[in-house]
């Protein structure tokens, strides 16, 4: 059955690398997704989607086919780019440039692959709707903002998208990375890991540089913080556990003669489980908190917990159904067991509101040679990888492999046709 679906995909091929291209030369910033979103909306009405709704939790967009009754199996791309300056040499890179949300001027870039997933699932949603007779049940297609600030599943969620439309059976995603072009990566349990993010202003005294004593000093403050939540995992993580605490931004004053009155921080956690990731977060809020006493701050830290997302579990049983459908499919030799990744993702988000089971996949990008050379000489981290200028997926076999990788899992949940 599956074979007899993605036998349409010859014929939309070429439109679908269009497609691609088009994305990837003309990439938005989260949130700021409107030509994107109303460009992926006119393919599922094109494609005979019975509704297509836009704008839900900002500039999400979904999309239900009916066809009569069975399981509802929902089929998740994210959109958003990111404030990257493309630097592939491409005949259709970006040359864009947007405003962050602090007002400044950025380049933007699809380094992530999103123009590459929201293509694929433009193309599965098309092959499905063509071929209504190969199945039964109902498809609902998600193209969600922002998921590079853990927030757009959220926000679709609370804008009532399970409201709006049937509630899924099972929600599907994947993610095209530095594999090689081709094959599936694939693991079980939590794939990827918890994301949370905190900003923190200490609060100092200004004074002279030359009088240290007329100050409290917010930037010896903060590299106290640093040193110290270095120790976090190191010391109070379990060793058979995983967890990741970074400080990706730390910015104080406006000359080097001037001690400031504030320093920023901005620190992210990575986690795997509820116990460890409580663990983290209460340390880090700790360390911040008794730093800023031992310097005698001149008043608490201000802390800020910004959108947050839950460690994405493919479960179990589900992520074997869908693995034998692929396995059948693509063959096993196609097919690559992953390790868990430390990066995150928030698709979990829409399983997690309703209690049902997520399946998330990984798919290659890269040219198979070069990844496989890579490996033997263990210089994979040579290699370009998402969130880097340099990161474009070749577009074939990338393109057909994930559009194929999302209609065979859509079928492995859908009813057999009446």
């Amino acid at each position: 059955m599956t074979h007899t679906v993605t036998a349409g995909l010859a014929t939309i091929k070429d439109d679908l690398a269009a497609l691609y291209r088009d994305l990837h030369q003309h990439p938005e910033l989260s949130l700021q997704e409107t030509r994107t979103a109303a460009l992926l909306a006119g393919r599922l009405r094109d494609a005979g989607f019975d509704e297509v709704v836009e704008r839900i939790g900002g500039t999400g967009v979904a999309g239900v086919l009916r066809n009569g009754a069975g399981p509802v199996v929902m089929v998740r791309a994210d959109i958003d780019a990111l404030p990257v300056e493309e630097r592939t040499d491409l005949p259709y890179a970006s040359q864009v440039r947007g405003v962050d949300p602090q007002g400044r001027d950025v380049p933007v870039m699809h380094a992530c692959g999103h123009d590459m997933h929201a293509a694929c699932l433009s193309g599965a949603a098309a092959l499905l709707a063509g071929a209504r007779d190969q199945w039964s049940g109902t498809l609902l297609a998600v193209f969600q903002p922002a998921e590079e600030l853990v927030r757009g599943a959220r926000d679709m969620v609370e804008d009532g998208l399970f409201a709006r439309f049937p509630k899924p059976d099972i929600v599907l995603g994947q993610h095209v990375g530095p594999l090689p072009a081709g094959f599936i990566g694939h693991g079980s349990g939590p794939v990827m890991a918890a994301s949370d993010s905190l900003d923190v202003t200490l609060h100092g005294r200004g004074a002279h540089g030359s009088r240290p004593e007329a100050a409290v000093d917010p930037v010896l403050m903060a590299a106290n913080v640093v040193t110290r939540l270095q120790g976090v995992v190191s010391r109070e993580v379990p060793a058979a556990e995983t967890a990741v605490v970074t400080v990706g931004r730390l910015q104080a004053g406006t000359k080097e003669n001037i001690i400031p009155a504030t320093a920023e921080l901005g620190i992210n956690i990575r986690t795997y489980t509820p116990e460890v990731r409580a663990l983290v977060l209460a340390a880090v809020e700790r360390v911040v908190r008794a730093e800023s006493q031992a310097s005698a701050a001149v008043a608490e830290p201000t802390l800020q917990w910004l959108p947050s997302a839950p460690a994405l579990v493919s479960d179990p049983d589900a992520t074997a159904r869908t693995v034998e459908a692929f396995a059948a499919h693509f063959g096993r030799e196609r097919l690559l067991p992953m390790p868990q990744v430390n990066a995150s993702e928030d698709v979990g988000v829409f399983g997690e509101a309703l209690g049902v089971p997520t399946v998330f996949w990984f798919w290659g990008g890269l040219e198979t040679q070069t990844v496989l050379g890579a490996l033997q000489e263990g210089r994979l981290d040579t290699l370009p990888s998402n969130h880097s200028p340099h990161f474009a997926p070749l577009v074939e076999p990338t393109l057909s492999t994930g559009v194929e990788a999302l209609v065979v899992a859509a079928l492995a949940w859908l009813g057999a046709p009446a």
